[in-house]
């Protein structure tokens, strides 16, 4: 699975119309609504890396609302489960006796 995170600003008092409307797209897995430079933050999944070049720039682009956005594509996941099994090898407790 490809995963690309999407930065977006949108125009002023459209944030929540340009989120509800990113969630019609089938790729667009969750959006945020977040604090800073941005407004909204949607994280993409597709299966083909071809396939992001037609849904950023065509799909999510073409959003009534979205004045800029920022594609972050994502080359490796992380998360605290897998962290947790990754530096907790051989420290498993001793089977009792």
């Amino acid at each position: 699975m490809i995963t690309a995170i999407v930065l977006i600003q949108t125009e002023r008092a459209r944030t929540q119309a340009v989120a509800e409307a990113l969630l019609e797209i089938h790729e667009v897995a969750e959006v945020y609504s977040v604090a800073g430079d941005y407004d909204l933050v949607a994280i993409v999944r597709v299966r083909q890396y071809e396939q992001m070049a037609e849904v950023v720039p065509q799909h999510i682009a073409a959003v009534a609302g979205i004045v800029r956005t920022q594609t972050l594509m994502a080359f490796q996941y992380y998360s605290r489960h897998d962290l947790e099994r990754m530096w907790g090898i051989g420290l498993e407790a001793e089977p009792r006796t």
